[in-house]
């Protein structure tokens, strides 16, 4: 808080696409040069993988715990993928928020959906686009180099993801990864500057029309 008296509640920054579209790229991007930004960690039930920290990859916790956790509220999001469980633990994020913290989501568009449901004054929602789909299934090959049917699989499956742009705030279509990540800047100071996210600011304009 600076002399005004004005602090700011902080926000909750979604950034969903279809794999190959540059989300993660972007999100890394991101957080690099941003200091008052913080990446959410899920909670999972899946095995910690040899270099991952419990805390800072994930919150990494047995199937009975999670589903506490999911019944008695603790999660903002929660979803099953194949036979594990990841969600969003709801404490960690209240507090970044209050502290003036923002924090980075990398969910898709159900996730999405959920945060939306408990959260949506908090929320801006971003999603990335590839330039064209020639572009999205070149990108797929030359990342993961998947067999074809791989990737056959994964351009039917975007075309899905696709399909919910319109539940979003936000189009970046990534054609170009630098100006991506401009625009992605340019949406977060914008929204930093929201009037309903500056607490004090009603206190401080009074001072400044009665002063004198």
């Amino acid at each position: 808080m600076d002399e005004s008296g004005i602090r700011r509640r902080g926000l909750m920054l979604v950034l969903s696409s279809p794999s190959g579209a540059g989300k993660t790229t972007i999100s890394r991007e991101i957080l690099k040069e941003d200091g008052n930004l913080i990446l959410s960690v899920s909670a999972t039930t899946r095995p910690k993988r040899p270099g991952e920290r419990d805390g800072v990859d994930y919150h990494f916790v047995d199937e009975s715990a999670f589903r506490n956790m999911a019944d008695s509220g603790e999660l903002l999001e929660h979803a099953q993928v194949f036979d594990r469980y990841y969600g969003t633990p709801r404490k960690p994020v209240e507090d970044a928020l209050s502290a003036g913290r923002d924090v980075l989501f990398d969910i898709d568009w159900q996730g999405t959906q959920q945060l939306s449901g408990k959260m949506s004054k908090d929320l801006v929602r971003i999603f990335i686009l590839p330039p064209s789909q020639d572009e999205l299934e070149r990108r797929l090959h030359t990342r993961a180099q998947d067999s074809p049917d791989v990737v056959k699989s994964r351009m039917e499956k975007a075309a899905d993801e696709m399909s919910h742009w319109d539940a979003y705030d936000y189009i970046i279509v990534n054609e170009q990864l630098e100006r991506s990540v401009e625009q992605v800047r340019s949406i977060l100071t914008a929204e930093r500057l929201r009037r309903d996210r500056l607490l004090g600011l009603e206190d401080f304009v009074h001072r400044l029309r009665t002063t004198g």
